[in-house]
C-alpha cells in the first residue's frame, strides 16, 4: 500500500494517461473502422481494393513497428514536431481501425440484401443507405466484438509507455527505477487496467441490453 499512497500523484497522472490515450485512440478507430468498412462493401472496384489493403497491412504489421514508424518516421517525413501522445493516438488508432472495420463489416453482413434493395428501389444512394438503414441495424451485432476490440486497444496502450507517453505501464519503470518491489508494483499497475477494462466491459454490456430492449 505505501507505493501506492508514497506515488499516489504519479499513479494518477499514469492512470489518467492511459484513459486519454484509449479514449482518444478508440475515436480515431472507430471513425476510421466504419469508413474503411463502407469502402470494403463500396460498389466502387477502387474503394473495395483500398479497403481490403488497409485492412490487410494493418493487422498484419506488429503493433510495436507501428510505433516505430509513427514515433520515427513520421515526425521525420510528415509533421516534424509533433507531441508523443498524438502519435501514440496514431499508432494505436490506426492499428485499431482495421479491426474495428472487420467488425463492422461482419455486422453489415447481417443485415438483409432486401433491406438495400429496398432503400435503393426508393432512391436512396450508397452512402444513404449505409448510415440510414444499414449501420443502425448492423450496431446490434457489433457491440458485443466491439467490447472485446476496445479492451484489447486499452492493453495495446501499454505500448506507449516505452515511447516516452504517459500512461500506467510507464509508471512501473519509474517506480522500478526508484527501487521499489516490481512485483507490488506490477500488482498496482494490473488492478488500475482492471478498472479500466471492467468499466469498458460494462459499459458495452449495458448498451447491448439497450439495444435489446429497443427491438
Amino acid at each position: 500500500m505505501n507505493v501506492l499512497l508514497d506515488n499516489f500523484a504519479l499513479f494518477r497522472e499514469g492512470f489518467l494517461g492511459t484513459i486519454s490515450l484509449t479514449a482518444a485512440s478508440a475515436v480515431l478507430a472507430l471513425v476510421l473502422g466504419v469508413v474503411i468498412a463502407g469502402f470494403r462493401v463500396s460498389p466502387v472496384p477502387p474503394l473495395r481494393a483500398f479497403g481490403a489493403a488497409w485492412v490487410t497491412l494493418l493487422r498484419n504489421t506488429p503493433l510495436v513497428l507501428l510505433f516505430l514508424i509513427a514515433f520515427f518516421i513520421v515526425p521525420m517525413v510528415l509533421f516534424p514536431g509533433m507531441s508523443t501522445y498524438l502519435l501514440g493516438v496514431l499508432a494505436l488508432g490506426f492499428y485499431t481501425s482495421a479491426f474495428v472495420c472487420e467488425a463492422v463489416r461482419s455486422g453489415i453482413n447481417t443485415v438483409a440484401v432486401g433491406q438495400a434493395e429496398a432503400a435503393r428501389s426508393l432512391g436512396m444512394t450508397f452512402g444513404q443507405t449505409l448510415s440510414l438503414i444499414v449501420l443502425p441495424q448492423a450496431t446490434r451485432t457489433v457491440v458485443a466484438p466491439m467490447s472485446s476490440i476496445m479492451i484489447a486497444l486499452t492493453k495495446n496502450s501499454a505500448i506507449a509507455g516505452a515511447f516516452s507517453v504517459t500512461e500506467l505501464f510507464g509508471v512501473q519503470k519509474d517506480l522500478s527505477d526508484m527501487g521499489y518491489n516490481i512485483m507490488v508494483v506490477f500488482m498496482w499497475v494490473a488492478l488500475a487496467y482492471l478498472v479500466i477494462t471492467f468499466t469498458i466491459s460494462g459499459l458495452f454490456r449495458l448498451l447491448e441490453r439497450r439495444l435489446e430492449v429497443a427491438r
